[in-house]
């Protein structure tokens, strides 16, 4: 009995030890695509950061320029702007490395539903972070700068635009997943989707309200988040009724799936 035990916790000590490497490969491999990614990025770095402040400079009264407030910025700022970038471009493959360690623990079927929410949520998450460069970001600029009172300067330190428009990249490609998020809940059973349909007005309330705490605080902003963020949320409801709709109710379909993997 003592020999069984003995075999059993060495089993599962190496099993132990197996993911470890397995995972010590997988964050080694993402660490080096990010510093591939990187070489570039950094390189092209101040024209990366012209690229993320044409927004902005393109609304700017004539004359009207950027500035540097600390001695470093000139250097820090894009190098920063560099290494984000780096990571927004090696995302896919990051997130294909996590996949690869995930996948074998999972059924036949989870494998087959978490693929293509997988993919569709590094999608919309880039499509939310491009909505906000080129459709939100010129907006917004051209009414804060339009509203600049008279006798004003508008000069917008470096730094502080880098930190203002990566945390709305964030937030915006956050916003997009928002029909991932509503097809989780329901495939989980932890929402009905009749419940979803009957709290519509709640649910408009609260994406204004957050989007109020995540915006600046103007309505154009604001607005500009909440309405696509609220059509992504009715969109979500109609893919999690095709999936539903589609996925066999069978009590046998975990016994029919691969078993996971030790």
């Amino acid at each position: 009995m003592t020999g069984e035990t003995g075999k059993d916790d060495k089993l599962i000590e190496g099993t132990l030890l197996s993911h470890l490497v397995e995972l010590r490969d997988r964050l080694l491999r993402s660490m080096i695509a990010t510093g591939v990614m990187a070489i570039p990025c950094l390189y092209f770095a101040n024209d990366l950061f012209a690229w993320m402040t044409e927004p902005l400079r393109a609304k700017l009264p004539v004359g009207a320029n950027m500035i540097a407030t600390s001695v470093v910025a000139p250097f820090m700022t894009p190098f920063k702007l560099g290494l984000l970038a780096a990571v927004f471009f090696a995302m896919p493959y990051i997130l294909y490395q996590l996949w690869s360690f995930v996948a074998p623990g999972l059924y036949r079927h989870e494998r087959r539903f978490a693929m293509p929410l997988l993919v569709s949520s590094v999608l919309l998450f880039y499509a939310g972070a491009a909505f906000a460069y080129f459709i939100v970001f010129p907006v917004m600029f051209q009414f804060f700068v339009s509203t600049t009172p008279a006798g004003v300067s508008m000069m917008t330190d470096m730094t502080q635009y880098l930190d203002f428009v990566v945390l709305l990249f964030f937030a915006f490609g956050l916003a997009f997943e928002i029909p991932i998020a509503t097809v989780l809940l329901v495939r989980t059973g932890l929402v009905q989707i009749e419940a979803l349909g009957r709290h519509r007005g709640f649910v408009m309330l609260g994406i204004f309200v957050v989007a109020a705490f995540i915006t600046p605080p103007d309505a154009v902003s604001q607005t500009m988040m909440a309405i696509p963020m609220y059509v992504l949320y009715e969109a979500g409801i109609l893919l999690a009724r095709v999936l539903v709709r589609n996925t066999p109710a069978r009590a046998d379909d975990d016994e029919e799936s691969d078993a996971p993997a030790a």
